[in-house]
């Protein structure tokens, strides 16, 4: 059977369509490689790309729409919400079918040579491709963001790159490149324009304060809807699940007397993780999977 490898790369350009398209197409054309999903999000300037393939030519695609990011977006001209070090932010590698992570992880370091030797881009390597345990977490590696990294790059050496010489790309800054398993990128919008709100219930739910295992948040206002956001990595929804933080969410919002605006979904989802929703608020007894039409259909 073959081997199946997904990418979910992030780029640094949320608001411009052509440029995203631009990096899509980049994509597409190599062949082999299946794009199932692009997001963009004008908030967080910001846009997702997910695709799937064998090994070779999704890095392939991979390296291409890093390239294409380099040749288009300016961070030096860049706002949004989302923290960033880099026009090409963030490429992971997840492996879905017969492919190890230690092979995913073998990807990430040969993209990453790559990416400095051919687009003078320096590499950081990240979760299961990290070479330093303090760079096994993003917010570490992005602390300070493109503004602080021009600044501190090739001055402090904590923040020298793996790969390449300690100069940041003056209009791509650096990337970060790694492998990870399914990651869910989950927002709960808050009907507030209290930032300060958003970022206290982060605080609380985050596993780096103590909250939830296997919880990254961190809270954001979205100035065009007059919102603040809990913005989520679910690193792991079977260690933590989507109603749990959602209810810990509501619980501290409702406390403050704010209700839910909404909540959402970037990129793709597991079907088990939307399942945990069901069983939850449905209370389903003596529910199983196998009672599910499509999985049955799938068999």
């Amino acid at each position: 059977m073959a081997q199946i490898v997904e990418c979910v790369p992030n780029f640094s350009e949320g608001r411009k369509k052509e440029v995203v398209e631009d990096i899509a197409s980049a994509v597409r054309e190599v062949d082999g490689v299946r794009i199932l999903d692009v997001e963009m999000d004008a908030s967080h300037n910001r846009a997702v790309l997910t695709f799937i393939g064998e090994p070779a030519v999704v890095q392939e695609a991979a390296f291409r729409s890093v390239a294409k990011a380099v040749e288009l977006i300016d961070l030096n001209l860049h706002e949004g919400e989302h923290p960033r070090i880099g026009a090409a932010d963030v490429i992971p590698f997840i492996p879905i079918s017969n492919i190890s992570m230690e092979e995913c992880v073998r990807l990430a370091h040969e993209l990453g040579e790559r990416i400095w030797k051919e687009l003078e881009v320096p590499v950081y390597f990240y979760a299961e491709a990290a070479l330093k345990p303090e760079r096994r977490l993003l917010p570490k590696i992005r602390k300070g963001e493109f503004e602080a990294l021009k600044k501190e790059m090739g001055v402090r050496p904590e923040r020298a790159p793996e790969v390449g010489e300690p100069r940041i790309h003056p209009t791509a800054g650096a990337t970060v490149v790694g492998a990870r398993g399914p990651l869910i990128a989950y927002n709960v919008n808050l009907r507030t324009d209290d930032l300060d709100l958003a970022k206290r219930i982060a605080k609380g739910i985050r596993a780096s304060s103590g909250g939830f295992p296997e919880i990254q948040a961190k809270g954001f206002r979205l100035e065009d809807r007059g919102l603040v956001q809990v913005s989520m990595n679910l690193l792991n929804f079977r260690v933590t699940a989507i109603p749990r933080v959602f209810e810990a969410i509501r619980e501290e919002a409702e406390a403050a007397g704010i209700p839910i605006e909404s909540s959402e979904v970037v990129g793709l989802i597991p079907l088990d993780a939307l399942l945990d929703c069901a069983e939850h608020y449905l209370q389903l007894q003596e529910f199983s999977r196998g009672q599910i039409l499509e999985r049955r259909l799938w068999e």
